[in-house]
């Protein structure tokens, strides 16, 4: 299999470009910065590009089986339609290649599911991420990929627990966090099987 990792370079996507090349997988890492990706491996392909623009988007996935986006807006806080626009240039370089299937992560929050008071107050101060990831989701789900969308919980750099809980529905009971190794874990196993296929999926420790 050959993918290609968007946000390469990022917390969550240097454990999905490790794994993935364990696995013995072929990944083009997708960087904004290569400096920060610190890995070397003969099955590992750096190339160098902004997900603003769309040639270098449709460059890295020619020729891919599957995409993976672990993007996340340089915003932080505040309003933004970076991921919205990133996704677009994916999704138009995923038809014009007829590459099909893809891995996203969002967060927990992009459907109002975070319940409780506690919740609520994390969905307000993430009301702009979210908001992006949301559109970002839409603009996936309406083009008729294979696609699967990861929910996590906070994320956290702690050791993988090596095992997490997942909901289709909401959130699993009581979650609120979950390690970034683990997300990429499951990143991993859902882009490999099919019952992952057009889901939603929220996952936590």
């Amino acid at each position: 299999m050959k993918i290609v990792v968007f946000g390469a370079s990022g917390r969550v996507g240097q454990h999905v470009v490790r794994l993935a090349l364990e696995k013995g997988i072929e990944v083009t890492a997708f960087v904004r910065t290569p400096s920060k990706l610190q890995i070397s491996h003969p099955f590992l392909h750096i190339y160098h590009g902004n997900a603003l623009q769309a040639d270098d988007v449709a460059t890295a996935i020619k020729g891919q089986n599957a995409v993976v986006s672990c993007l996340a807006s340089s915003k932080g806080l505040k309003e933004s339609t970076e991921l919205s626009k990133m996704i677009e240039n994916i999704v138009l370089g995923m038809n014009t290649d007829h590459v099909n299937r893809i891995v996203y992560i969002a967060s927990a929050g992009i459907d109002g599911e975070i319940p409780g008071i506690s919740g609520k107050m994390v969905m307000k101060t993430l009301k702009y991420p979210l908001l992006d990831h949301r559109h970002a989701v839409d603009t996936i789900m309406k083009n008729n990929l294979d696609y699967t969308i990861v929910r996590p919980m906070g994320l956290t750099n702690e050791a993988p627990a090596g095992k997490y809980r997942e909901a289709v529905e909401g959130i699993p009971e009581k979650g609120r966090s979950i390690a970034r190794a683990d997300v990429a874990n499951f990143i991993l196993k859902a882009l490999e099987d099919p019952k992952y296929s057009n889901l939603s999926v929220s996952i936590a420790n």
